[in-house]
């Protein structure tokens, strides 16, 4: 796929060949109408004629992501970029639904407003909600509704809804919060913490089985990682950011060591492990000095 044809990766406002669409006045036409260009199966672009729902998606939870990303830097040229990306992707899916004869774009619009509509009864019907709290709450009221309305087979879970392609740890805590609503909850983090040593003591059980079964370590790790994804929401701490804090931090610290090497005229993949700790030391020392940047 050639750059001017990488609209669904890049965002940008050309087709094939570098020329580009007469515009309306009206941005969101445009864009749909780009859209049906570049999958025209005679003029459009093979690669995103080519791509199906499920191509597509990794695109989608990607463009999510940076979009999270822009705004964890606070950038906002970039935010307005990837926003744009993100739309693009619901415009792609739509256009492919369009073609299968599922909906359209107006559909998906619609039925938004629809929704928004029919979850704010304090903002367009006559209800009346004092705080953000109570609005919390009678969302996730019409939202376990609207679940129990979609059941297929008339007996609807708690847990009905919660994404398989959510991340995992965010998955994890979403299924565990839902559990919670119907009153499968520890009291406090306390007894998480039980938990935790219990699986953790499982898992060097069986990494010092005689025979080690791989799928089963793997069962205790996710098991870990499960209760520690609770131990998050009953701290109510999010465990995505506590992670991406965790991997923001270790990735400050390695390149402040590699750093610190250079300037020790060293070369840091040749320095023993416990000469590598010992910049790891330096380095979190120079965070707790009162001079340190």
């Amino acid at each position: 796929m050639a750059e001017t044809d990488k609209v669904s990766a890049g965002g940008n406002a050309r087709v094939e060949g570098g020329s580009s669409l007469p515009s309306s006045g009206d941005a969101f036409r445009d864009l749909v109408a780009l859209m049906a260009r570049l999958r025209d199966p005679v003029g459009g672009c093979p690669w995103d004629v080519a791509q199906t729902f499920r191509t597509i998606a990794p695109y989608t939870i990607e463009e999510a992501y940076e979009v999270a990303d822009a705004i964890e830097r606070n950038d906002m040229g970039e935010l307005q970029g990837e926003l744009g990306d993100l739309l693009f992707q619901s415009v792609f899916h739509a256009r492919m639904a369009e073609e299968a004869g599922h909906f359209d774009i107006d559909d998906v619009v619609r039925g938004l407003v629809e929704k928004m509509i029919e979850r704010h009864p304090h903002v367009f019907g006559s209800a009346t909600i004092s705080d953000a709290d109570m609005q919390a709450g009678a969302w996730e009221t019409m939202k376990a509704a609207e679940r129990a309305r979609k059941s297929q087979d008339g007996m609807p879970s708690a847990i009905d809804g919660v994404a398989l392609g959510l991340p995992a740890l965010m998955r994890a805590e979403k299924l565990a919060k839902r559990a919670a609503r119907v009153g499968f909850d520890w009291p406090s983090p306390e007894p998480v913490f039980h938990k935790l040593q219990e699986e953790i003591r499982e898992l060097e059980e069986a990494i010092a089985a005689p025979v080690r079964n791989e799928a089963h370590v793997a069962e205790e790790l996710g098991d870990i990682l499960f209760v520690v994804a609770n131990l998050c929401r009953k701290l109510a701490v999010d465990p995505e950011e506590a992670l991406r804090g965790a991997n923001s931090k270790f990735g400050k610290r390695f390149r402040a060591m590699e750093t610190l090497a250079r300037a020790r005229g060293q070369d840091f993949a040749m320095l023993s492990l416990d000469e590598q700790e010992a910049l790891w030391t330096d380095v979190k020392t120079g965070e707790r000095s009162p001079g340190a940047a």
